[in-house]
């Protein structure tokens, strides 16, 4: 990996906040989040339950839009773009992991990690090697045609990491990936994250309450009170 793609702005939160108005009550769940997030990157966010770490991942993620604020990816302003390039930008530049796997549980596991490339209208013989590859990757060769049902928690979380990966996104948002996990399977999935991190020099950025997870990570932030904090 170069010099130049380590130091390269993935994404760039200035002065973001964000309201939701309950009857005529605002509740500011965040408050001017100041965030810069370079090529390689690991990031974890923790704080309390309710402290709107999760509502921050969905305004990076373009799910939600910012009552105040500017988010760009990539050098685009995301609340600029309409809904379609707003999911056009999502699966190009964005993969997702969260606590549960979100599997669809009528197809195989490569069916489901090829998803994203046949949305990209990828031709599906094309899509389906490039999802048993990454699915080899991490370990499931020998699963590839099994349905979630037949997969174990691990092995689900893996092919769900091996999907948000599949389109080699710049950008990982990861909500707390091993929360539904053994402590063993947990740091394996862990584990493999950074792995492909390293090598694919993908941005990561994970919400956790986990401590452990939290100290492997290269920075830490806290969000108390709205307010995003850096504590290493």
């Amino acid at each position: 990996m170069t010099d130049s793609s380590v130091s390269e702005t993935v994404l760039v939160c200035d002065g973001v906040t964000k309201v939701f108005t309950e009857g005529d009550r605002e509740l500011r769940v965040l408050d001017n989040i100041e965030l810069t997030v370079r090529s390689s990157q690991t990031i974890a966010v923790v704080g309390a339950s309710g402290s709107g770490k999760t509502t921050l991942l969905q305004l990076l993620g373009g799910l939600d839009a910012p009552t105040d604020g500017r988010i760009e990816l990539g050098g685009l302003d995301i609340a600029k773009l309409s809904e379609r390039k707003r999911g056009d930008m999502r699966n190009e530049m964005i993969g997702f992991v969260y606590q549960f796997h979100h599997l669809l549980p009528e197809f195989s596991a490569r069916e489901n990690v090829a998803m994203p490339l046949l949305i990209r209208r990828m031709s599906r013989r094309a899509a389906l090697t490039e999802a048993d590859a990454l699915l080899d990757r991490v370990g499931l060769a020998h699963r590839l045609n099994h349905r979630p049902s037949q997969l174990s928690g691990g092995e689900r979380q893996r092919a769900a990491v091996a999907r948000a990966l599949i389109t080699n996104p710049k950008l990982v948002l990861a909500d707390e990936p091993t929360g539904n996990l053994d402590r063993e399977t947990g740091e394996q999935v862990l584990g493999l994250m950074l792995e492909l991190n390293r090598d694919l020099g993908t941005s990561l950025i994970i919400v956790t309450h986990d401590a452990s997870i939290a100290a492997q990570m290269s920075r830490e932030l806290s969000i108390q009170d709205g307010r995003l904090t850096t504590l290493r």
